[in-house]
This record gives structure tokens, sequence and C-alpha cells, in this order.
């Protein structure tokens, strides 16, 4: 199963309808998505862009009124599914009067992990995520909601899973916490996991993502690699050292010619939110011209989901 993506859609769609049967909200409109094994995921969008429809189906928490799903080669939310993967909520429902240690050991216990190794995994865990011995024996109604953020990851990473649904995982971190957060996301993919990971701190997202997807009311705006969607490719920059006056008014082969090193010749980038700004700006200009205007790589989209989807 080595050569099956961990998640494939088709097609996902979510329609919410109202007591009559009625649309009343499109949440998410054709989402075709793959995503390669041991690669990290960056879903964008603003708030009621499909973001969350999209996790909860992925999950299985939902279901879809057209189009497919495929996480791990299986459809969503099976038992098959739900053993090998991990999920992180934006606000995690954990039990408040357990202690940090207890709670991971709850969750080992629900995947079926035995004493002995129930205690070895959530030693390694609670060290993983940066818990010390004071914080771990604590219960969860005194974290911070830094420190819940990591005993959240902790239980999500309980079942060694391949493939982690992280929603908003930096969020309330201070610097400190979040480089740390960011350098566990890599260690992770290092390890061979699979990340899917939904956010709004842009600066995060591109810093550990290899590919993002820009959802903007429930359609995916833009997809591809974070260096390729960054390039500015219209403009060229270069940078040299040693070049003299004559060399500096001069093409390429030029500054070659007159001796000078090249340190440097690409194309400059963009920054992640700018490029979010922009794509996101693009569709609302385009729905202020009129039905006949269009917008990034998409028709003009259904009404804004009124739900508070994100």
């Amino acid at each position: 199963m080595a050569d099956v993506p961990p998640i494939v859609t088709r097609g996902l769609t979510k329609v919410y309808r109202d007591f009559w049967g009625r649309a009343k909200v499109h949440a998410l409109v054709g989402l075709d998505l793959e995503l390669a094994r041991g690669e990290i995921f960056g879903l964008l969008g603003p708030n009621g862009s499909g973001k969350s429809t999209t996790i909860k189906l992925l999950l299985g928490l939902i279901f879809p009124t057209a189009g497919s799903a495929r996480v791990l080669g299986h459809p969503p939310g099976t038992p098959a599914v739900n053993q090998r993967i991990g999920y992180l909520p934006e606000e995690s429902y954990l039990h408040r009067f357990l202690t940090g240690e207890e709670t991971v050991d709850f969750y080992g216990r629900l995947f079926g992990l035995g004493r002995p190794q129930r205690r070895r995994r959530t030693a390694e865990l609670l060290d993983l995520v940066g818990l010390d011995r004071r914080a771990r024996a604590r219960q969860l109604r005194e974290y911070s909601k830094g420190m819940s953020r990591r005993i959240g990851l902790a239980q999500a990473l309980v079942n060694d899973p391949e493939l982690l649904l992280l929603d908003e995982p930096t969020s309330g971190l201070d610097p400190i916490g979040t480089r740390e957060m960011k350098d566990l996301l890599l260690r992770l993919k290092a390890r061979g996991k699979t990340l899917l990971l939904s956010s709004h701190l842009l600066a995060d997202v591109q810093d550990v993502c290899d590919r993002i997807g820009i959802l903007d009311r429930g359609r995916l705006r833009e997809l591809g690699r974070v260096k390729d969607l960054l390039m500015i490719r219209d403009v060229f920059q270069l940078q040299a050292s040693g070049v003299t006056p004559q060399a500096r008014d001069a093409l390429l082969a030029c500054v070659r010619q007159a001796g000078a090193t090249v340190l440097s010749a690409a194309h400059p980038t963009t920054t992640l939110e700018d490029l979010f700004l922009r794509v996101v700006r693009a569709e609302g200009a385009a729905r202020r011209s009129g039905p006949a205007a269009g917008g990034g790589r998409a028709a003009a989209p259904p009404p804004a989901p009124a739900d508070g989807d994100g």
C-alpha cells in the first residue's frame, strides 16, 4: 500500500441544506486534491472557506453531497483508517480533570496498548512535545493554551499514525513554543509521516509546508509547491561581488566577463501572506465586477458559508 496516496479527493462537495431541503450553504465545491506520502501540506483560507469542512469529510464526521474521498486507500471514517491517523482539532476536547500523563495513557488504552507499552509511549510523547515532569503531573484544567496544544498533539501521536490532520497546530503558542512546534512537525516528516495542516498563521505554513492549497468560498483557488507559488517569475534578481562600475551597467554575460563572482541568480519571491491576500482579494474583485468576470482558477463561487466554518 506504500504507493497509495494518503489522501485523494475527486470532486468533493458538501452542501448544507435548510429544513425544506433547499441548498443553503455551499461549504465545499468540487475539491480535487492528492497528497504525496511524507509531505507537509498546508490548507489555507479565510473563515468560511471550507477548511474545517474538508477535514471533517476526511475524518468521516460528515458525509459529502457529491464526489469522493479516499484516506490511506479506504473510505473516510472506517476502522482501517482511524487506526492509522492522528487528529488535532482546533480546540482539544480533552478531559479537564486528568493530568497530562493520564491523558496520554487514556488514549493509549483506547488504542489497545498494554501497560508497559503505554508507560513508555507516554514518557516518549510528553518529552517529544516539551512537557516537563511538573507540567505532565498537572490537571489539564490548569494548562495554558500553549500547553493544551502540546498535550493535544501528544494524544494525536499515541497510535504512531501514518497521517496527521492538524487544525491550527501553533495556535496559542509563544514564539519559542511556535518554533519548537514547527521543528517537531519537520521531525515527524523526517520520520516518514504525512501531515495535512490547516492554519491562519501564514508565516508558520511558509516555514514548514512543501505544498499549499488556498480555499476561498468553498473552491480551491491555488495549488502548488510553496517556492513555485511565491516566485515572482517576471522579475530576475542578480547579486554579485567584485563588480566594477563598468560591469554594473552590463548584462549577466558582461558581469561574468568582467571577472565578478555571481553570488546568486534567481527569481525573487513574494511572501505567503502576500500571495494569500492577492488570491482572496482577486476573487472578491471578480465577484464585485459581475457574474461575467472570472477569478482565480475556478468559476464564480457560490454564496459564502454562514456557519462559521473555517
